[in-house]
């Protein structure tokens, strides 16, 4: 009996841990944080919408429970994109 894959690893994006200061998200084998004062929309939210995260294309992830559209860039340079039009 030979085991053999079943297909990609579609997951390559995940959340990995949910603190009181903010969300953890590894993606392609790079840990990011964002904390609830740069990223509000998690906070407060149910843990089931937070870990329902998608990567529509690379470096893009969308939350679509929250509504939330980031990419990596956002994450990595907050203080780059304020949040003008948030309403938490």
């Amino acid at each position: 009996m030979s085991l053999s894959a079943l297909g990609n690893n579609t997951s390559a994006v995940e959340v990995t841990n949910i603190s009181a200061h903010g969300v953890w998200l590894l993606a392609h084998d790079r840990e990011f944080f964002m904390p609830y004062d740069d990223f509000p929309w998690f906070k407060e939210k149910p843990v089931s919408a937070i870990v329902n995260v998608e990567e529509q294309s690379p470096g893009h992830f969308y939350w679509p429970e929250l509504d939330v559209d980031l990419t990596q860039n956002i994450i990595e340079h907050p203080g780059r994109f304020p949040n003008v039009a948030c309403n938490p």
